[in-house]
């Protein structure tokens, strides 16, 4: 009887590996939740090919803190990661980086629509 050969790390193996769409759009729920402060079950995802690359189109809200606090400490907002403008703009980097590393899909951009905004009522935003 004879063994398997031993697997060397990196070693291209014949077959292959499919990632279901539902896997896909979890993870990039996942990634745009923990980018802009909210819960996964409020990100919409939706997936189209752009020239052979995965385009990712995300429909979520933004975490935000209370504007009270904002009032009384303006410098919160620079605290928090800026505007709301900034904050979507670095998201769209993350979550491509995010998708890309852990799925070995290659994605072409990710656009964000801010649907709406989550007040933090904890010490801070996600």
């Amino acid at each position: 009887m004879s063994s398997p050969a031993p697997v060397v790390r990196g070693q291209a193996l014949s077959g292959h590996n499919r990632i279901s769409t539902q896997a896909l759009t979890s993870l990039a729920k996942a990634a745009a939740a923990q980018a802009l402060g909210v819960d996964a079950q409020d990100v919409r995802a939706d997936w189209t090919d752009d020239d052979g690359l995965l385009a990712l189109s995300l429909v979520t809200p933004i975490g935000v803190p209370p504007l009270q606090s904002v009032v009384s400490n303006p410098a919160r907002v620079d605290a928090l990661g800026g505007s709301i403008w900034d904050r979507a703009v670095r998201a769209k980097e993350s979550i491509l980086a995010t998708v890309s590393e852990l799925s070995g899909s290659r994605l072409s951009r990710v656009d964000i629509r801010i649907s709406g905004a989550r007040i933090s009522t904890e010490g801070r935003v996600r």
